[in-house]
């Protein structure tokens, strides 16, 4: 199955995930982990991508980062392929170091950013490399010894972290502090690995019924936060090159004629009734040419959505043609 398109512009938050092939290790020692940070710091600062978090393991690194003017392709084309024949001539090891690609998932600031930080930094704790809160303060591969002020990585943005705790840095880090202590008893694991799940349990039938309900919907595993906005990262990252699945492009069109029927005053079932009374053909025209010429959907599946025929379709766009 084709891997989706990245959704890559500059100044976009991500969560990035880097695997070892088969759980094999990307670091086997400490000079390994400087490497790895070294380049990982040289070239975000060479690249202005903003590191707010990360956690170094055995066989994965997480990174939470925003990317630069050239997005994060560029920034992490360099660093694994940078690091991984290092690795490989000082281990005297042949073939591919990373699980295919990196993993990346596109996040909600204002929603997910202190979650984000918390979870990435407990990392190592949860998985056994330190023991405590304690010794994790002075674990020197986690952007938590940074901000707790115990190592020195002049590539960290460690002010703009504790800023969303708090203005004073001694009030910020007790309550980040604070803040670890509560996450540290809450698994996020499914909740922070973007919108796959939804799709698992039900597709885009789900999705929908999830927003009447009033719950959030992150509807692609590329992209962690509420339904808002997954469907404005969706649609931006829709190109003349970069065009969205079918699904995706109907998902927004019905939300857009649920939007519209609310401000006109009327309900979509009575849009979808055929009627021509008051507005409704001026809005069947304003949804028609916005479907057909900005998601690029087909004479006939705008017709089916809006509950009239193909080729009254086809005279509605005659004059934007």
């Amino acid at each position: 199955m084709p891997r989706g398109p990245r959704l890559d512009a500059p100044g976009t938050l991500h969560h990035v995930i880097i695997r070892g092939i088969e759980h094999g290790s990307i670091v086997r020692d400490d000079t390994d982990r400087t490497e790895f940070l070294n380049r990982m710091g040289m070239l975000a600062k060479g690249s202005a991508t903003s590191i707010y978090a990360f956690a170094l393991m055995t066989n994965e690194a997480n990174i939470l980062l925003k990317s630069g003017p050239d997005g994060l392709s560029a920034y992490m084309r360099k660093l694994l392929s940078g690091y991984a024949p290092y690795f490989n001539r000082r281990h005297q090891r042949v073939g591919h170091l990373f699980l295919n690609r990196y993993k990346s998932i596109v996040c909600e600031e204002e929603s997910y950013f202190a979650k984000l930080v918390a979870y990435i930094h407990l990392k190592p704790l949860r998985i056994g490399l330190v023991e405590s809160l304690e010794q994790l303060e002075i674990y020197p591969w986690s952007g938590h010894a940074m901000l707790m002020n115990k190592v020195r990585y002049d590539w960290m943005a460690r002010e703009y972290v504790l800023r969303f705790f708090g203005g004073k840095e001694s009030f910020a880090k007790k309550a980040y502090l604070a803040f670890l202590e509560e996450e540290l008893k809450t698994d996020r694991e499914q909740e922070l690995s973007g919108g796959g799940m939804v799709r698992s349990q039900g597709g885009w039938s789900k999705v929908k019924s999830m927003r009447k309900s009033g719950a959030k919907a992150r509807s692609d595993e590329r992209i962690l936060g509420s339904d808002k906005f997954v469907r404005e990262v969706l649609k931006e990252a829709a190109g003349p090159n970069d065009v969205l699945p079918l699904a995706e492009r109907v998902f927004l069109l019905s939300e857009s004629i649920e939007r519209a029927c609310e401000a006109a005053g009327v309900t979509s079932m009575f849009l979808r009734s055929g009627s021509r009374s008051g507005e409704l053909p001026s809005l069947r025209r304003t949804i028609a040419k916005m479907a057909v010429f900005e998601l690029g959907i087909s004479f006939a599946e705008t017709a089916r959505q809006l509950g009239v025929t193909t080729s009254a379709v086809s005279n509605m766009l005659k004059s934007e043609s």
